[in-house]
Parts: C-alpha cells; structure tokens; sequence
C-alpha cells in the first residue's frame, strides 16, 4: 500500500505554548491508523494542523503527494480530507436530512449519497426530518461520521469518536468502522479506548506530551503491555 498521507516533522503552538514537537508519521491508502494517547497529549492538535484549521509553525503535510501546508481547510476538504470533530458540532435546529446534505458542500463527487447513507446508519433514515439537535449523544456522533462522508473523503479523520459514548454505541461505532474498512476507507483515528483501537486499527502509534514515543502493527501493539502501561496508563 502506498501512503496518501505524511506528517512530517510538524511543530504547532497555540500563542507560545509550544504543543506538537516534530511529530512525523504516515498513512498508507486502505488502512486504520490509530493516533492513541492521553488526554492532552496533542491528538486534536495534530488532526488541526492536518487539515490546516490550526496550520503547523513547522513541518510539512503532504497528501497524495501534494503538500498542503499552509493551505485554508475548505480546499484541504475539497482535496479529500474528511475530519469528524470530537465536539461533533452538528447543526441542532436543521434537521438530520439537512445536515447530511451540508456535507456534500466540498463539491467532491463519489460513492456516497444519501441511498448508501441510509443504508448504513438506518436510524438517521428513521429520524430524518428530525432537529439533529434532538438526537442523543451517540445518534449525533453518527450524523457527524455519515455528514462527513457525504462529502466524500478519501481518508476520514474521527477525532475521539467513542468519548462519551455509552458500551452499546460504542459496539455500534466498532462494527461500522469494521464496516468502513471492508469499503478500504481510509482512516486516521485519534482514540483513548484501548479495547475499540485494537478492534479496529492496522497501525497503532503513541503521543505523549506532544511527542511521538511509539509506532507499530497492532498485534504488537496488543502484546506489549510495558508500553500500553507506560503511556496509556493501562
């Protein structure tokens, strides 16, 4: 597999706390790679400088060969980076039918529409014509993930999507991303939830204070509990 994505030696601040400190890693087309660490380690920092909504002070973002550093995240989006947002900022007094349909505002054309949609989250289906913000907390992270993909991403970001997720909904986002996966969608997950990580990555790599301090195949993830220990507080 051949990368779509690299971060390469990126630096970001937010006014002079200095947050990211040449994190570099990348992303290979058809695979789940899991960015895991501690809350505050610089996960949703990293997703930021990716599709340039806090661009890096430093460092490179290249995507299917092109760098995009520097560029405004409307044309990172129209170039195919789809990012779901930890705080799923859906439109709560338009519907589930109008949010889904905002998301094909990059213009990208594809597979996805709203048949293909409803096929795979049915309760959005179900609750169409209802004021997204009406939905519980897990329904709203679906609208989110389905919202994006109507844009049609070739690699989707979920950024922390189990955090405050109840068991059953988190089973439910497992199976979907399993789902995803048999689609060879493309995915960068940033998760503290060791179980669903291991469930559903190919590649597992570890920030720590802004730091990158580990990277490798999730069945040596799964057996090194020295490091799951260490930086993961397991």
């Amino acid at each position: 597999m051949s990368d779509i994505l690299l971060v390469q030696n990126i630096d970001s601040y937010y006014g002079k706390s200095h947050i990211l400190f040449g994190a570099s890693f990348s992303v290979k087309k058809g695979e789940t790679f899991c960015l895991m660490g501690r809350n505050g380690a610089g996960k949703t920092t990293t997703f930021k400088n990716i599709v340039m909504l806090v661009p890096p002070k430093s460092g490179e973002v290249i995507f299917n060969g092109k760098k995009i550093t520097g560029m405004k995240p409307y044309h990172t989006a129209r170039l195919g980076l789809g990012l779901v947002p930890e705080d799923r900022r859906i439109f709560g007094l338009l519907s589930v039918k109008d949010n889904l349909e905002l998301g094909t505002s990059t213009g990208r054309l594809g597979h996805w529409n709203l048949e293909l949609i409803y096929s795979y989250f049915p309760a959005l289906e179900e609750y169409q014509e209802r004021m997204a913000g009406t939905l519980s907390g897990g329904e709203q992270q679906m609208l989110t993930i389905a919202r994006t993909l109507m844009g049609n991403p070739e690699i989707l970001l979920l950024d922390e999507p189990t955090e405050g997720l109840s068991p059953v909904m988190i089973k439910v986002l497992k199976d979907l991303v399993l789902k995803l996966k048999e689609l060879n969608t493309t995915i960068l997950l940033s998760e503290q939830n060791i179980k669903f990580s291991m469930a559903v990555s190919d590649r597992v790599a570890i920030i720590d204070r802004g730091h990158m301090v580990y990277e490798a195949d999730v069945d040596t993830f799964r057996k090194d509990d020295e490091i799951k220990m260490k930086y993961l507080s397991v």
